[in-house]
């Protein structure tokens, strides 16, 4: 297996639990850079409601003021729901919209206030209005390797979920582990058996996890074959719904160390990616 791996820069998760606000000339100013740096993706806001998100409210001002020229990165957005969905699609810049799933009715719930039922008639319309817009929609599972709530969690449940999602003709599914909790060998295991029984489906790690065992479980992951890593500069972020304050994204630089480390190819560009950190917003 290729060597290379996909590094999205997902700097909505990281800004979106900051107590300020990022001024919109700074966060442009920032992810241009980024787009600059050889990244696979850059997720650079949300639809949500700003009442909830202030952090987001301006999302759009920063699509409009993306400077594309030159530039394969492909451009994120994420929503929860179809009226996100709708303004995402408005916006040429679009490439991807993520859509915070989980098979853990108690995180969809507390996460985005929706049962399993209506997060499955979501994603049936945010894919209706991608197929149209030309846009590709990303599934992530939540608490993808276990459920914190007590929720019903096996690999079959895994897999009658994934393969539901395949039968809209997705493909591309992140696998987050928002607790930090998740045994090295549970990432490895559960990555090996999906793999194994959706062959044509592309999954990624969306890690969460405090310093200690962060290589571990990203070694973990890309054992099993996963080529696709989600990170955050200098590892801001978490989800609000875990308690846990300090359970931050994966840092770029652990991955990047472990890149070196392992002699994997991650195709970013060090003297812009020091561009962009001189620009470092926060």
């Amino acid at each position: 297996m290729d060597n290379l791996i996909k590094i999205i820069e997902t700097p909505r998760d990281g800004f979106q639990g900051l107590d300020a606000v990022i001024s919109t000339e700074k966060k442009v100013n920032y992810i241009n850079q980024l787009l600059r740096c050889g990244f696979q993706t850059v997720e650079v806001g949300s639809f949500v409601s700003p009442k909830l998100i202030p952090q987001m409210a301006d999302t759009a001002a920063v699509l409009n003021q993306l400077d594309l020229s030159d530039v394969d990165t492909e451009i994120a957005v994420l929503t929860a729901t179809e009226k996100g969905g709708k303004m995402a699609c408005e916006f040429k810049q679009v490439d991807q919209i993520f859509f915070p799933f989980s098979t853990s009715p108690t995180f969809l719930r507390r996460n985005i206030r929706s049962t399993l039922k209506q997060a499955d008639q979501t994603i049936d319309g945010l894919q209706n209005l991608c197929l149209k817009h030309n846009k590709e929609l990303v599934v992530f599972f939540s608490m993808g390797f276990g459920s914190a709530y007590g929720d019903p969690w096996s690999m079959d449940i895994l897999y009658e979920w994934v393969e539901r999602m395949m039968d809209k003709d997705l493909s591309l599914f992140p696998f987050s582990d928002i607790f930090g909790d998740t045994d090295p060998l549970i990432i490895e295991k559960v990555f090996r058996l999906l793999m194994k029984e959706f062959p044509e489906a592309e999954f990624g790690l969306h890690l969460h996890s405090l310093p200690a065992k962060r290589k571990e479980k990203v070694t973990a992951a890309y054992r099993a074959g996963i080529r696709r890593f989600d990170t955050v500069i200098n590892g801001l972020g978490g989800c609000p719904q875990t308690g846990k304050d300090l359970v931050g994204n994966l840092p770029l630089d652990v991955l990047l160390e472990i890149c070196q480390q392992q002699n994997i190819r991650h195709g970013i560009n060090p003297s812009a990616l020091q561009k962009a950190l001189e620009l470092y917003p926060v």
